[in-house]
């Protein structure tokens, strides 16, 4: 975004290796990027626009590292059978409904949420979409909801033999497809990742064709990981390995892939993911509603694993995410005095590591030549705000304040809770719904 912006008299939260809270201080946007954190405004510089922040809080626009767009419009649906375990979630609902998906369906549950990202102040996401009926050219209807909205987004499809060889190659091309488009139109906001569902649903023959094609790219693989022990059961019964041994003799972990949920995998795992330095995200409401477990993100970090938080579609409120990702913590370990830095740590500095592992831009951070990622929340604190405390607030205040402003490269994308982008909300709504009335007809 060209032009120079100011935001003024709030109180700048940094983030970043040396987290500051800085009261009563303004930034400087220019070009898109941040040119200046200051508590004096120079009289010589003229800005194309100014905002007030006072009474706001001043901080990096939050990142999403695990996100499925193409669950939006099974909101309020109830014609799914009961589902009494993992399986019978994917086979009663997801799986059911993912072939049922069309290519207006794909636009429309992507654009909803990025709406609803700028509303809650989340800037950046890693989305893994499916949709066996509509495979090719799905990526490119969710990158048009992407470069609509203005936000940021990294992409892939999610490989599966589940539906057969030809909707598996399908996949294998769109994944490889979309990585070379994004790759010959780099702007800073579309990344693409080779997506695969989970060991237990690819076999031998396309995971080799997914490692030959991911690596050849460098685009990292972006895959579910052992989120229910059904997938280390049949993985161990059909090969003789464990979920992440198998992913690492087929080369699909490393420092650009995400493996997402990681819940029931043992310390040699772990090891295995540390040592190959891939990326894993938690999904604790995700995981909680379908009774599957809860991370052990505490003995990840602690092997120096990069932990990362995704929602996994269940919102993209990230502020919702991470305090129930602490009380999940409390829970798994029957101890409330355990895992608060390692929760944190997740969203507030491990999601903009994740993220500048594929944007080549200073993201998830307020200082002088980062990307002008940025919101504005609403927040008087009723209790000492500075670097010892602000962590406390993020849990125990920050969770209920409102967003207020979203800025993401200098581009105002909503201000004083009021979009300004070029979409009616309300229509977007409008037709989604329609769309998922059709949908649900043919679920």
């Amino acid at each position: 975004m060209k032009g120079t912006l100011l935001i003024k008299n709030g109180i700048v939260i940094t983030l970043g290796e040396n987290n500051r809270v800085l009261h009563n201080h303004h930034v400087i946007i220019e070009d898109g990027k941040i040119s200046k954190i200051t508590d004096t405004i120079p009289s010589d510089l003229k800005f194309d626009k100014e905002i007030d922040a006072a009474g706001k809080l001043i901080m990096p626009g939050f990142i999403n590292a695990h996100m499925h767009f193409y669950s939006t419009l099974v909101r309020g649906l109830g014609k799914a059978e009961p589902a009494h375990n993992f399986q019978e979630v994917l086979e009663n609902l997801w799986w059911r409904l993912d072939k049922k998906l069309s290519m207006e369906d794909n636009y429309y549950s992507a654009l909803v949420m990025m709406i609803q990202s700028i509303k809650c102040g989340t800037t950046t996401l890693i989305d893994h979409h499916a949709s066996p009926g509509a495979v090719k050219g799905s990526l490119m209807e969710i990158a048009k909801a992407v470069t609509e909205t203005g936000l940021r987004s990294s992409l892939c499809y999610e490989l599966s033999d589940r539906d057969g060889k030809e909707i598996a190659q399908q996949g294998l091309e769109e994944n490889e497809e979309f990585i070379k488009y994004c790759a010959d139109n780099d702007k800073g906001f579309l990344k693409a990742m080779f997506g695969l569902h989970a060991s237990f649903t690819v076999g031998e023959e396309t995971l080799i064709k997914a490692s030959e094609i991911g690596n050849k790219y460098n685009s990292g693989f972006h895959v579910h990981v052992a989120e229910d022990m059904s997938d280390q059961n049949a993985t161990r019964d059909k090969y003789g390995l464990s979920v992440v041994e198998r992913f690492r003799d087929f080369k699909i972990l490393g420092k650009k892939s995400i493996a997402a949920h990681c819940i029931h995998i043992d310390e040699a795992e772990m090891d295995m993911l540390a040592e190959t330095n891939t990326i894993v995200t938690h999904q604790p409401q995700s995981n909680m509603n379908n009774a599957v477990g809860i991370s052990d993100i505490i003995k990840m970090q602690e092997k120096g694993i990069l932990v990362g938080l995704g929602t996994d579609a269940m919102t993209v409120n990230m502020l919702e995410e991470v305090r129930t990702a602490m009380w999940a913590q409390h829970l798994r370990n029957a101890d409330p005095s355990v895992g608060f830095m390692e929760v944190v740590n997740t969203l507030f500095f491990n999601n903009a590591k994740i993220a500048n592992r594929f944007w080549d831009q200073k993201l998830g951070v307020i200082e002088e030549d980062a990307v002008a990622d940025i919101v504005l929340l609403d927040y008087y604190s009723p209790t000492p705000l500075n670097e010892g405390t602000v962590l406390g607030h993020f849990i125990f205040g920050l969770s209920n304040a409102k967003v207020d402003t979203t800025i993401v490269n200098g581009r105002v994308l909503m201000e004083n809770q009021i979009l300004k982008i070029d979409i009616d909300e309300r229509e977007v709504n409008a037709k989604a719904a329609e769309a998922a009335q059709k949908l649900w007809d043919r679920f």
